[in-house]
């Protein structure tokens, strides 16, 4: 079928964004508190265009969206408004194992009734706007979505390029115009080497305009606005669709990409264990009968204030899983990041029965709930889960964990999963088995976000608990299955494994909180026990170490969002500190109540969280040194203990010292000095 995709980002340029013109017809929708306006256009042509202000200024002067889609044979484009509704939505949502017990969704919602059984949802809330489209028509095939926005003079942007690029596989100016040409085109080969990421990269900010339009960006995405304020861009009931991709087209321009649909794929890639995309179609998803599409999220703010906003999980689907009795989240001793190496004992450290349980029982010691077999309890490169390495007495293993009240969580490569995954299922929970780390799927096509929805669910019918790996970043799956507890989709701990001197980790750490979090909570793996300050860290497989200082690492705990959190580094060395690792074992990671205390993308954050009556405060920098002051007050009392870990005087040329000290008496104020790369952990409470 030959086809036309039109370049609607070129025709969105003269569109008003404010009121109806002639020819066009406006539906604004403002958030319930008034700042934030949405201006919805639609012209005579079926193009639909919004702008945002908040408080007055603009935010997003045009965006254009739109379908290119396929039913009864035809290729449908025109999006002609037939009716509109509006509502209000107000309600108290429970948000178990997340960073705070109930959340609050409020927001005025505005639904365009077009033809061909299409509408499209848009919410206004006061913490950023969102749209959707929703299908109710027969079967077809979406070609394409147009996502486009043009930005302001001074906007700019932190973005994360996808990471797989050959600048030698690409042509001159003439690319940027290559989404002229439909997926069908020999075109869309251009970016397939993008398609396929672990979504795990370090950002880059630089005015947007100078983003490079070969490369893919995936989410999400922050945008400094000429206003002041931040917009994070992200996603959200992402299944049975393609993700999204940011690109910049030109002059500005941002539009979305996403990847074809897979006609073929083969087993291949890391030790057999994914499906490696070999031809695509020319469409880039299936719809069925009726459908939700994923949402498109802006959300609006300051730095705080997007570090802090939950439109991620508001806005996926609801949970799924009625009995989440079942469903714990808490800390894992992790043997991979530290190779296995623990000393003292006398037996030869690995991949091996007496291994295991010398991880378990450090885990019974100290409260630890989790155990994890990362790759290598499964026989190599055969991508079979039933097949366990003679080294190994899984059986046993869990019935040890199990009567020191530890539980077992297997590593899995995506396609030894997916080729049986009921029966995987099944087996491992009837053992005792309580979840699988799920790895390098690293795509997230139409096919894969599938596999993510039917794991989640296959995983929720036998009672096991998920975490993604090589993974996208969180889209509402773990609001519709609340067993999925963590992903990664960051540039965790691991990369100081391998990472090269030039990388910057403590600006890094500082960026996430405000971007890659804002989307949910991310598989890190912190917790190193060996600590470099500036200049004298070096990339070590066997026995890694961290940049930045032991507390650094320690405020991660609380920084970060992660209902299941790894313990990095060897039992030996965490033995060697064993007030330092009980302290580290006893923070929660789920929450009654979090806040940003301050903050800034790029350079530092404090942040508190409640569990009960105790809060926990950590704060991290980049390497830049700080002296910052933490009001108490602000917590609603004046706590008269105070347990406190902070850098020590020479964290700044060795990066594991650090002091702890208790205060029993009533402290109203913290008064912190942050070495370079440094970092604080406090917990607080009132008798």
């Amino acid at each position: 079928m030959k086809r036309i995709v039109l370049l609607w980002v070129v025709l969105a340029m003269a569109v008003p964004t404010k009121a109806g013109g002639r020819g066009y017809t406006a539906y604004d929708l403002a958030s319930p508190n008034g700042r934030l306006v949405m201006y919805v256009t639609a012209d005579t042509n079926g193009m639909i265009y919004y702008g945002v202000d908040y408080d007055g200024k603009q935010m997003l002067s045009i965006v254009s969206i739109g379908l290119d889609y396929e039913q009864d044979g035809r290729i449908m484009h025109r999006m002609t408004v037939k009716k509109v509704t509006r509502c209000t939505i107000n309600e108290t949502i429970v948000s178990p194992f997340t960073r705070q017990a109930t959340m609050r969704n409020h927001c005025n919602e505005m639904t365009l009734k077009l033809k061909e059984g299409l509408s499209i949802v848009f919410r206004a809330y006061d913490e950023g706007v969102a749209y959707r489209y929703k299908w109710e028509g027969k079967p077809g095939k979406v070609y394409n979505e147009v996502f486009s926005f043009t930005s302001m003079e001074d906007d700019t942007a932190t973005v994360a390029y996808v990471s797989h690029f050959d600048s030698t596989a690409f042509g001159d100016s003439a690319f940027v115009l290559c989404n002229a040409w439909s997926p069908k085109s020999e075109k869309w080969k251009w970016f397939e080497p993008q398609y396929s990421s672990s979504f795990e990269n370090q950002y880059v900010t630089q005015p947007l305009r100078n983003l490079d339009p070969r490369r893919l960006c995936f989410l999400p995405a922050l945008i400094r606005c000429q206003n002041g304020m931040k917009m994070c861009i992200t996603e959200s009931a992402l299944t049975d669709y393609p993700g999204m991709y940011l690109r910049h087209f030109v002059d500005g321009i941002l539009e979305c990409k996403h990847a074809p649909q897979p006609r073929r794929v083969e087993q291949g890639g890391h030790n057999n264990l994914q499906l490696l995309v070999r031809e695509r179609e020319d469409y880039i998803a299936e719809m069925d009968k009726t459908k939700h599409f994923p949402w498109r999220i802006m959300m609006v703010g300051s730095d705080k204030e997007i570090a802090m906003n939950n439109m991620s999980y508001l806005l996926g689907e609801p949970s799924q899983v009625e009995d989440i009795s079942w469903i714990q989240p808490g800390k894992v001793a992790w043997d991979w990041w530290n190779n296995w190496n623990i000393g003292g004992v006398n037996f030869k450290a690995g991949i091996n029965n007496d291994t295991y349980k010398h991880y378990i029982d450090f885990a019974s010691k100290y409260g630890i709930e989790y155990v994890i077999l990362d790759e290598g309890w499964a026989v190599n490169k055969q991508a079979d889960l039933f097949q366990v390495v003679p080294e190994i007495d899984l059986p046993m293993l869990v019935n040890y964990a199990k009567e020191r009240n530890v539980g077992i969580i297997l590593w899995a490569g995506y396609y030894a999963f997916e080729r049986d995954m009921e029966h995987v299922c099944q087996h491992y929970s009837a053992m005792g088995v309580k979840g699988f780390k799920i790895d390098f799927m690293d795509r997230d096509d139409q096919q894969v976000t599938d596999f993510y929805r039917r794991a989640a669910e296959m995983c929720a019918k036998y009672h096991l608990v998920v975490d993604f790996h090589g993974a996208f970043k969180p889209a509402g799956l773990n609001r519709t299955y609340p067993n999925v507890l963590n992903f990664e989709g960051v540039f965790g701990l691991e990369q100081m494994k391998w990472a090269p001197t030039r990388v910057d980790q403590m600006r890094y750490d500082c960026e996430i909180p405000f971007i890659r979090q804002a989307a949910g909570p991310m598989d890190y793996t912190q917790g190193a026990m060996h600590n470099a300050a500036k200049g004298c860290y070096f990339p070590c497989w066997s026995e890694p170490m961290s940049q930045g200082t032991r507390c650094h690492q320690l405020a991660l705990y609380i920084v970060l969002e992660s209902p299941l959190n790894m313990l990095c580094d060897s039992p030996t060395n965490y033995e060697k500190e064993p007030g330092y690792t009980k302290f580290v074992a006893g923070i929660p990671t789920v929450w009654d109540e979090s806040r940003v205390l301050m903050g800034e993308v790029g350079e530092y954050i404090v942040t508190a969280r409640r569990k009960g009556n105790i809060w926990y405060v950590g704060g991290i920098t980049n390497w830049e040194a700080r002296d910052i002051d933490i009001d108490l007050t602000q917590l609603g009392f004046i706590p008269d203990l105070a347990e406190i870990l902070s850098d020590g005087a020479n964290a700044h040329r060795k990066g594991c010292d650090y002091i702890h000290e208790l205060a029993c008496e009533e402290v109203s104020e913290l008064h912190i000095h942050m070495a370079p790369g440094g970092g604080f952990a406090a917990k607080v409470t009132a008798e």
